[in-house]
């Protein structure tokens, strides 16, 4: 039987002192509150008493060190999933600002066409391979509920895509909290969101960062 639920999740707050877009890249791990926000996305799951069958997590740091806590509460091993990735985005490792920008002219080019986007992967492209890598958790699933712990755009990119909204949109009206949970069924031939859920709102997190 395939899974009952597919859940997304972020990753919690991230160590990033500099403040500046960490994209794909490496060594950027949770923060001390990270990790406690990703021990109540886990708790969460528990209170909710769903059973979870297996877990799938982008391969960053800090998407499999929030997973490591869903590990600890259900000892399931997450299996690593590159199509859960953050997006690729050309000004990772910068500060973003129109300040930074404008000193840099060059960087308009990036931003000529905001609807693709421009300055990185297609939206469609992740849409694609978020949805291809629920199709797979699900049938994968044989008992309980898959959870995918996974990045703030991807997980963004679903919820638009699956709710029939245009997937170029403002980042500041984004609702995807650090270690929130993004809750779907499967109804008919596609899947369908039944629930949204922010266990670790109250820690007060900096949310900065994400692409």
């Amino acid at each position: 039987m395939p899974a009952d639920r597919i859940h997304l999740i972020r990753h919690g707050e991230v160590h990033n002192p500099g403040g500046v877009l960490y994209g794909r890249l490496p060594e950027f791990r949770l923060s001390e509150r990270g990790h406690q926000m990703a021990e109540l996305a886990a708790k969460d799951l528990i209170e909710q008493e769903r059973k979870i069958g297996g877990i799938y997590a982008s391969p960053l740091l800090r998407t499999r060190e929030s997973a490591g806590h869903v590990q600890q509460a259900f000892s399931l091993t997450p299996t690593p999933d590159e199509r859960l990735i953050e997006p690729f985005n050309i000004f990772e490792g910068r500060k973003l600002s129109a300040g930074h920008i404008l000193i840099r002219p060059h960087l308009y080019f990036h931003l000529r066409k905001p609807s693709q986007p421009s300055w990185g992967e297609p939206f469609e492209s992740i849409a694609a391979r978020m949805l291809e890598a629920m199709e797979d958790a699900w049938q994968n699933t044989q008992v309980g509920d898959a959870v995918l712990v996974s990045h703030q755009l991807p997980i963004v990119t679903v919820h638009r895509k699956l709710a029939g909204l245009k997937l170029s949109h403002n980042p500041k009206q984004r609702r995807c909290a650090l270690s929130s949970i993004t809750s779907f069924e499967r109804q008919g031939d596609g899947f369908v969101e039944v629930d949204y859920r922010d266990p670790a709102a109250k820690l007060g997190a900096i949310d900065r960062g994400a692409v």
